[in-house]
């Protein structure tokens, strides 16, 4: 009865973070929307939403505090509680990256964008989907999704480097142009790191099956060769 209570108490940790993730990746799809669309009422949304996000991780934080210090867990069911702590301050940060990109278009003021956004809408799509298989994969303790998905960054990173060799030959036509073209590089800036962070979190999910801590870079890394 006992272990039933804590697996029951487990299973809405792991609840409790994917509700967590789904609201980082709305937050991050939002805010290049309104970027987009340059919807400053929309943007403050997205900050009003951040403070959601920050009150669900401190929820989600005491939880675990609280399972550790009752349960007394070991083994695997520590590794879990423990990468369900870093997880969950994994995603507030990546909450930021979205509240950083509806700052940059509240003090964009009335300038308009400097190009269409193409790219970073794109960028913004594949890195929350990244989140969304990567969180899944972690509650599910798939670690074959979870080596597999960080490959992927490099299309994050594609998408950032075409957009911002767009907007360099755009500022070198046009010097005045360069304010404007740091609001967009700031953004895709976001962008990649949001998406770097995912690797983080499957990282953790093959800590928890395995024990093992490493850096995942790529399927063949050495890291995975070696096991």
């Amino acid at each position: 009865m006992v272990r039933k209570t804590f697996e029951n108490e487990l299973q809405q940790v792991k609840d409790s973070v994917l509700v967590l993730g789904s609201m980082v990746e709305q937050s991050i799809i939002d805010s290049v929307e309104a970027l987009k669309k340059r919807d400053i009422p929309a943007a403050e949304k997205i900050l009003m939403a951040d403070k959601d996000i920050n009150k669900k991780r401190f929820q989600i934080e005491s939880q675990l505090l609280i399972l550790i210090a009752t349960q007394q867990p070991m083994a695997h069911d520590l590794r879990l509680l423990a990468s369900c702590m870093e997880i969950i301050s994994e995603l507030e940060r990546m909450g930021d990256y979205a509240k950083g990109i509806a700052n940059i278009n509240i003090r964009m003021g009335d300038s308009p964008l400097l190009k269409p956004l193409i790219d970073v809408p794109r960028m913004a799509r594949k890195g929350a989907d990244m989140l969304h298989r990567a969180l899944t994969a972690f509650v599910n303790e798939d670690i074959e999704t979870a080596r597999a998905i960080p490959v992927e960054d490099d299309e994050v990173d594609a998408l950032s480097t075409r957009s911002t060799g767009e907007l360099m030959t755009i500022v070198i036509g046009d010097p005045t142009s360069i304010e404007r073209a740091n609001w967009l590089l700031w953004t895709a800036h976001n962008l990649e790191r949001f998406a770097d962070r995912v690797t983080n979190i499957c990282e953790r999910t093959v800590f928890v099956v395995t024990g093992e801590l490493g850096e995942i870079s790529d399927t063949d890394s050495e890291f995975w060769k070696s096991e």
